[in-house]
């Protein structure tokens, strides 16, 4: 390695042990400032020109994911999640069912609108729920937040790093779900049963003893709209339509109104993310640029090609070091070179999504989870979650690689 590669490396690692961890001591920095200075680096450093630093940034990735957060927060002011959990209340009349309409619903819903979206949604709703049906919210809570993170694994749009992948692999929509859509929906039902036996004292009760209205707060003409516009997206999606485009329509019909203001829209956007994406762009683009992705690809690719079970493996050891995202991007100048780049491809969607069930600190959606219930007093902690969530991280996982390998 010579000098620049060595100061490259050195950034780099500095940059994504950051966002691994989340934050720096004695700084106040979160992942998306970490990202930001760390790219800045690079090119204040002479390690990689302006111009290559704006081509590293995948404007795609950037559009879809903008456009999914402008149809995700018009459907949080319409109401939707609200009405859909208040249908959840009125159908749950025992706690199994509870569990499983939670499951069911977080797991379907983040296919389309981001986990991250969804357990941010529906954590205060089950708090809320369990607090007033006297029953214990944390198997509810894992149920939830791991249901969202199998659910996501079905679509492109599911989470962050699936749409990186279907960015990067150009594999339709349709194919997509095709592939991975079966590993989510037998998830959901992996999911559901391992917390029932874990938390085996909490679903013994055979009906609840009360049963719960939540009062409407749905905004009818909004959320008319809004639901046009998914299901717009959705038909654009299934005959073929680029992803983010698809998705960017949805967002101008959402943003062409005479009611909602755009400042509240835009108010509500996760710019941080946003930032915290182009950052990483650049991060690993100034590794291409470098020639250090060459040599992890040389290192990598006998793991890699050797079929899905080994590569889940990489992935699972590079997601929960340096988290799934960053893992993504790593692996992408790496998987077009494979034997097989279709089949790495789904199963880099596949393995770090579902890895993120492994711990309480696996995927984003865990702590929005874990940090919306402590400041409820609730506390998930590291070691609760482990009696459910890596049990179903490893039995989706194995599930993952044998369907992938089968198909």
């Amino acid at each position: 390695m010579n000098w620049p590669q060595v100061a490259v490396a050195a950034f780099a690692a500095v940059t994504l042990v950051g966002v691994a961890v989340g934050r720096y001591p004695a700084l106040k920095m979160n992942r998306a400032t970490i990202a930001l200075v760390g790219a800045v680096l690079f090119v204040a450093f002479g390690l990689m020109p302006l111009e290559a630093a704006y081509r590293a940034v995948d404007w795609n990735t950037i559009l879809l994911l903008f456009a999914m957060m402008i149809l995700n927060v018009n459907l949080r002011i319409a109401g939707f999640f609200h009405l859909v959990n208040s249908h959840v209340i009125r159908f749950a009349r025992t706690p199994r069912r509870l569990l499983a309409l939670i499951v069911f619903v977080s797991g379907v819903l983040s296919a389309v609108f981001l986990n991250d979206t969804i357990v941010l949604v529906f954590t205060p709703l089950v708090l809320d729920l369990t607090a007033s049906l006297k029953r214990n919210p944390l198997p509810y809570l894992v149920g939830l937040v791991t249901a969202a993170n199998i659910g996501s694994v079905a679509t492109i749009t599911g989470n962050p790093q699936n749409m990186l992948v279907g960015i990067a692999s150009g594999i339709s929509f349709v194919d997509f779900t095709r592939a991975l859509g079966p590993i989510a929906v037998i998830g959901l039902v992996i999911d559901w049963a391992v917390v029932v036996l874990v938390y085996r004292s909490e679903f013994r009760a055979a009906r609840f003893a009360e049963t719960l209205e939540l009062p409407p707060q749905h905004y009818r003409p909004l959320l008319r709209k809004s639901i046009v516009a998914t299901g717009v997206m959705l038909v654009a999606l299934v005959c073929g339509a680029p992803v983010p485009l698809a998705a960017a329509a949805a967002a101008a019909l959402l943003l062409i109104t005479r009611r909602l203001e755009p400042e509240r829209v835009f108010q509500e956007i996760d710019w941080s993310l946003l930032v915290f994406f182009s950052g990483l762009f650049v991060v690993t683009g100034a590794l291409e640029h470098s020639g250090l992705s060459a040599r992890l690809f040389e290192f990598l690719r006998p793991y890699a090609d050797a079929g899905a079970g080994s590569l889940t493996v990489v992935s699972l050891i590079l997601s929960n070091i340096v988290s799934n995202v960053p893992a993504v991007m790593l692996f992408r100048p790496v998987v077009p070179g494979l034997t097989d780049p279709h089949q790495a491809w789904l199963t880099l969607a596949m393995a770090t999504t579902l890895a993120g069930n492994l711990t309480l600190l696996g995927s984003v959606a865990n702590l929005i989870v874990a940090e919306t219930a402590r400041r409820r007093g609730v506390h998930l902690g590291f070691v609760e979650y482990l009696k459910a969530g890596t049990p179903v991280a490893i039995l989706t996982i194995l599930l993952g690689v044998a369907w992938i390998a089968w198909v």
